[in-house]
């Protein structure tokens, strides 16, 4: 029925059941009930749960959907595997889990079927990805190791499976997949259930991609996951989540051109906001799905996370005006891939099979597995790759090893090499259980070699049938009982027999059936093998003939093996064989792609020799072919050594220098140009500005990376400063200069960060800018005297808190007053283009852009400065920032407040009774200054660390992105070097000072005290509440709702800290400067800033278990804490939920930290080192962060009131907030 519907309209999916659930703000008791109310771990967030626990909730949500328009509603079940269900030890549970949340399902749908026979409802029975991939390692020191195998999973999703199917589902979808590997074994599953139980239960599939590169999270393409797909017959095939809808529309478009199945969609609610909420409209979303419908993208449609009811009612609503996507008529063609996709078309070229990856073919390749030298051998398998391989063969049969235990092993670390991993692998053994154990380690679709019918039709047919579960071509060897098939006759008889029983017999692909028709042997002296190359082109051209679809290859090393030795030859006759063999329909052939010669290249005697041994054109052709190889050199290609480069002539050397980042050669090579050139200045405007340039173009293009740019950076002020003497010592009478232009840097007054400027600097220098940096913390003042005394052509101001962004609207109005009219660049965290338009651009005259990244620098201030591009550049400019303006005062006009008093009256609903605060170990400040370096390294967060760098992606999945993965791991290898560094020669000093005081509420107000009398009052903190509007069940915070309120007259308690890990960073800062190492200044100034992180996370578990000792028993690993899965938060001075920075200072002078720590406060509250974190702890259970976000008026006041502030400066501090 499903199936003729879909000829028929686009049938609509439900929403996102998870949005659904958090809406209502379930407890850890309503997840329990009855039945689990005495289980010792906590099981909040588990909604699969809820099934049993909480069926009303979810048959409730069914029913919005179904009431909504849904066509299909999805079972309760997205992690209702063994695996995912371990994190609550619930695995026992996952059959009644899956029966209990299909039934709930089923009748639901079954009740609206009755309400409306015409529009009958369906039950989709949902699969997740589980917790863990299958292709990813999870520890970036081994990469091989999983956490998951292809058995766990498939057994893990039989039973789901098993579950959804008898409690009543129609159709399985298997969704969210970010691991192919994972989707494979759950439609292993499914295949191995409908076999079991001679059911035919329709398959849906649905993948997930990262980002805007269209590949998912196991590094695929589009166009790679589909091919992997495509061995079972689906329903349908599509995306969800990642993205909303008006971004997912081109990798739909994309699938729904190349896919035999139906479409399928269901996109986000748009893009999460910073708090990762979905706030687009019904309305909006289903104005981007309609573009879908009109583009006949898809059959099926529906919504992920953040879509609720009304968006599948608006969905629902324009889908019945579209007729449904009809499926193509696609060619059939042989499909395979790695992490890309390839096609094999009677219209392409001869495809390569690397063969170098074979412990039988390669020696070397054979010692260095056997050593376990796996980095060598996987540098045998991306230069196989690199030279033109288009399928990677790899064998692993050699008696003296565990072949199957080294196919899993080197497969599993192809899959961390993406240079190698995107070309689809050949499996090839002798023994059926190391190619069995190589299918369960790939993701893409990969070819077996071999089966055959050695043995019979049985076992030959039962290879095959699992091959084809698995989703691989396979490789057939011409043999059968009677042993190996050597001329045209037996060769043809073998392959007809074999095709029809694969065809016939288990509904084999023939797309999918490569005939390896034996390359055997010639000119090896016996003359029965003369003619072995024209059996195989025969039986080729027959095969191609006479076989529809199916494909041929073969051994082409196995030719020449009688010259093995002499390349010259073997290389001779690899191509004239591939000539002629090809033009007969021969596909592909396992050989060394650098053992290929052109054929037009061949030398014209050997040509013809070669010709008559492989045509068999003359009886004593062997004899010649003999006597010619003794005339050549056995040789092969020559090895480029890692220092040719050096060989090339100057100006290249420097630029290869410049782009690699090397400075070996730095002074030798400027001492030679400087023999060469006139002048020192002619050397940088020609050689380095050359290279430089080469570096912009590379960095503009995207090929080169932020880290990579400033170590070419570090090339050019060495060298500059190799031959500074020189040209000051030619310029004491003329003066001059050479750079693009001149741009003054500074942070603003009352601001210490300067990382992101000092990357700016480096870039801009990089781009031939003469850059003066003035440091941090500079007043206005100081600015405006530099700007009139420097003339240069661009000022760049950075900040990242706050106040920053007063200070950089005052520095604007004062060049206003001050007659100046060079454009200003403002960057930083807190400043966005907005901001920028809103507040800083109307303070003057000339242009002020706001600089999102540091790769953008260079091009805006090349056009800033470009007399051509400079006008259209600024008019284009005004035109956005009047439209930002615009935009900002119709969103003020419609966004909804509330009152103070309102917000008041909507706070959370605590249940003080039932709590009883922990009282810490001690009261009062305690400092901490004996931390170990090496211990806190180990609670670092990498993912910010990529972050400083301007490489966007999380750790360690950024490793496995096809584009920046490998600067990424090079990156990360350099910034473990500096830490050890840090840590061996103790480069900075870690401090901290921790606080504990007894503490109530009084409003938005907390009061700390002196000990637990409770009536000396050391300080009162101020906080803020939000004042929007919320929807019903959503409380407005303020940090003072999480602490006892003074009128119960119960005693509570606050938590303070300050941690460093900057000091001495500064001086070994500069001691890299001098030595014009600003990379290695700059990775130290990043380290310090995530070990200050690092620290501050350390020392709240300790609070938690220890100090405090609110949560002792926790056992939190280090990326568990990253993720903050305990209890309590700890939000710092100046973020979302505590906006306002002047509330550090009191805190600061109770826990005396200068004193314990050597950390500094500035005017603007900015602690001194940069690498400092400071902050709250609250240990309430349902204390948790969240946004101020825009304050009214009444706030504002009351706020003033209550801090004893002026009105002025609480405006100025909170600028940002203000309504």
């Amino acid at each position: 029925m499903i199936q003729e519907l879909l000829k028929e309209r686009i049938l609509v999916l439900d929403g996102a059941m998870g949005t659904m659930i958090q809406r209502y703000d379930l407890s850890e008791e309503d997840y329990r009930g009855e039945r689990f109310k005495d289980i010792e771990q906590s099981v909040k967030g588990n909604h699969d749960l809820l099934s049993i626990t909480k069926p009303e909730v979810i048959t409730e949500i069914h029913h919005a959907f179904l009431e909504a328009g849904s066509d299909f509603i999805t079972t309760n079940s997205f992690n209702s595997t063994r695996i995912s269900m371990a994190d609550y030890h619930m695995e026992d549970l996952v059959y009644e889990l899956n029966v209990k949340s299909a039934k709930l399902a089923r009748k639901a749908a079954d009740d609206y079927t009755k309400k409306t026979p015409d529009k009958p409802r369906f039950v989709t029975g949902t699969m997740g990805p589980t917790n863990r991939t299958a292709s990813v390692s999870p520890d970036v020191n081994k990469p091989a190791y999983r956490a998951v195998n292809f058995d766990e999973l498939k057994d893990a999703y039989f039973e789901q499976v098993s579950g959804l199917v008898e409690g009543g589902v129609d159709v399985i979808i298997i969704e969210t997949i970010f691991d192919t590997i994972n989707a494979k074994a759950a439609l292993f599953a499914v295949q191995e259930y409908n076999e079991k139980h001679n059911a035919n239960v329709p398959v849906m599939v649905s993948g997930t991609i990262t980002d805007a590169s269209g590949r998912t999270f196991s590094g695929q393409t589009l166009e790679a996951f589909y091919n992997s797909m495509s061995h079972v017959e689906l329903l349908s095939i599509g995306l969800n989540c990642s993205f909303g809808a008006e971004q997912l529309k081109e990798p739909i478009k994309q699938l729904s051109q190349i896919s035999r199945f139906y479409i399928s969609a269901h996109p986000n609610a748009g893009l999460p906001d910073e708090f990762g909420d979905y706030k687009q409209s019904a309305d909006e979303m289903a104005q981007h799905v309609s573009t879908y419908m009109e583009d006949k993208l898809i059959n099926i449609i529906g919504g992920c996370c953040g879509s609720r009811p009304e968006h599948i009612e608006a969905i629902a609503k324009v889908a019945q005006k579209y007729t449904p996507r009809q499926r193509p008529e696609i060619e059939k063609a042989t499909i395979l891939s790695g992490l890309e996709a390839v096609t094999i078309t009677p219209d392409r070229n001869f495809v390569n099979i690397g063969e170098r990856t074979n412990v039988a073919g390669s020696k070397k390749f054979a010692r260095l597995v056997r050593e376990g030298n796996f980095e060598e051998a996987l540098a045998i398998a991306r230069k196989q790759v690199e030279d033109g391989a288009q399928v990677v063969d790899v064998c692993m049969d050699d008696a003296m090893m565990d072949s199957k235990a080294m196919m899993k092993e080197f497969l599993n670390l192809i899959a961390s090499e993406p240079d190698v991993a995107k070309a689809p692998v050949m499996i090839d053994s002798s023994k059926w259980e190391v190619i069995e154990e190589g299918l369960k380690c790939v993701q893409g679709k990969s070819i077996v070699n071999s089966i055959n019918m050695k043995e019979g039709e049985e076992q030959f047919l039962e290879q095959a049938h699992k091959i084809k579960k698995y989703g691989a071509a396979a490789v057939v060897m011409l043999f059968d009982e009677d042993g190996q098939a050597v001329d045209f006759k037996r060769k043809t008889e073998i392959a007809e027999r074999a095709y029809k029983l694969l065809t016939e017999k288990i509904n084999f692909p023939p797309e999918d059936i490569i005939f390896d028709a034996n390359v055997l042997s010639i000119a090896t002296g016996m003359e029965e093998h003369n003619n072995y190359a024209i059996e195989f082109i025969e039986a080729t051209k027959w095969i191609k003939e006479n076989l529809p679809y199916a494909k041929v290859s073969g051994g082409v090393s196995n030719l020449s093996f009688s010259f093995r030795g002499n390349n010259v030859v073997r290389e001779a006759m690899h191509s004239v064989f591939l000539y002629h063999a090809t033009k007969a329909g021969m596909d592909m052939g396992i050989v060394n792609p650098s053992m290929l010669q052109v054929y037009d290249d061949i030398p014209k005697e050997l040509l013809e020799i070669v010709e008559d041994v492989v045509l068999n054109r003359r009886e004593d052709a062997t004899e010649r072919l003999i006597e010619y190889a003794e005339t050549v050199k056995s040789s092969g290609k020559k090895k480029e050594k890692t220092e040719d480069w050096r060989n090339k002539d100057l100006p290249e050397r420097v630029s290869y220098s410049l782009v690699k980042g090397i400075t070996d050669h730095v002074d030798k090579d400027m001492e030679e140009a400087r023999q060469v050139y006139d002048k020192g200045l002619d050397i940088i405007e020609g050689p380095l500005m050359t290279g430089m340039n080469r570096v912009g173009e590379l960095f503009g293009e995207g090929k080169m990376f932020l880290p990579q740019v400033i170590k070419s950076a570090r090339v050019m002020k060495k060298a500059v400063a190799y031959l500074m003497p020189y040209i000051e010592e030619e310029n004491k009478e003329q003066g001059g200069s050479s750079s693009a232009g001149k741009v003054l840097l500074a942070t603003v007054k009352g601001d210490v960060h300067d990382i992101g400027k000092n990357i700016v600097g480096l870039v801009l220098s990089c781009n031939n800018y003469e850059v003066i940096d003035l440091g941090v913390m500079i007043p206005t003042e100081q600015i405006i005297e530099e700007v009139k005394k420097q003339k240069p052509d661009i000022l760049g101001l950075s900040g990242l808190i706050t106040p920053s962004l007063d200070e950089m609207t005052n520095v604007a109005a004062e060049m206003e007053k001050a007659g100046q009219n060079i454009p200003i660049l403002v960057g930083g965290a807190t400043t966005s283009k907005a901001h920028t338009a809103v507040k800083i651009a109307p303070q003057y005259n000339a242009p002020v852009v706001q600089v999102k990244d540091a790769s953008l620098s260079a091009g805006i201030v090349g056009k800033l400065i470009s007399p051509d591009k400079k006008g259209e550049f600024t008019k284009e400019l005004k035109t956005e920032q009047e439209s930002l303006k615009e935009k900002h005062l119709g969103r003020q006009s419609q966004n909804e407040y509330i009152s103070l008093n309102e917000a008041r009256n909507n706070k959370p609903e605590i249940d003080w009774k039932e709590y009883e605060p922990v009282k810490p170990m001690f009261i009062g400040e305690k400092a901490f200054n004996d931390f170990s370096l090496e211990e806190i390294s180990k609670y670092i967060d990498w993912t910010y660390f990529f972050y400083s760098w301007e490489l966007r992606g999380k750790y360690p999945k950024i490793f496995d992105d096809p584009q920046k993965g490998e600067d990424a791991k090079k990156l990360f290898n350099e910034g473990k070097e500096m830490l050890q560094k840090i840590i061996d020669k103790k480069m900075i000093e870690p401090n901290a000072v921790v606080g504990f005081y007894p503490a109530n509420s009084i409003g938005e107000d907390v009061e700390l005290y002196s000990d637990e009398s409770r009536k000396e009052t050391l300080l009162t903190l101020h906080f803020l509440r939000n004042q929007r509007k919320k929807e019903a069940g959503e409380p407005n915070l303020c940090l003072s709702d999480f602490i006892m309120p003074k009128e119960l007259e119960k005693p509570d308690y606050i938590g303070a800290f300050f941690a460093t890990a900057g000091l001495g960073v500064n001086e070994w800062a500069e001691k890299f400067e001098k030595d014009n190492d600003d990379y290695s200044a700059l990775m130290l100034k990043i380290l310090s800033q995530r070990m200050a992180e690092a620290l501050t996370e350390m020392l709240h578990g300790k609070v938690r278990k220890e100090l405090w000792g609110y949560n002792p028993q926790e056992n939190f690993s280090p990326e568990e804490l990253v993720k903050e899965k305990y209890p309590g938060i700890r939000p710092a001075f100046g973020y979302p939920s505590m906006p306002d920075h002047m509330q550090k200072k009191p805190v600061f002078d109770l826990l005396n930290v200068d004193q314990h720590t050597k950390i500094h406060l500035s005017d603007n509250f900015m602690m001194i080192p940069e690498a400092s974190v400071s902050g709250l702890y609250f240990a309430h259970p349902q204390a948790k962060y969240f946004n101020v976000q825009k304050i009214l008026e009444d706030q504002l006041k009351d706020y003033a009131k209550r801090s004893g502030v002026e009105e002025e400066a609480v405006r100025r501090w909170l600028s940002e907030n203000l309504a």
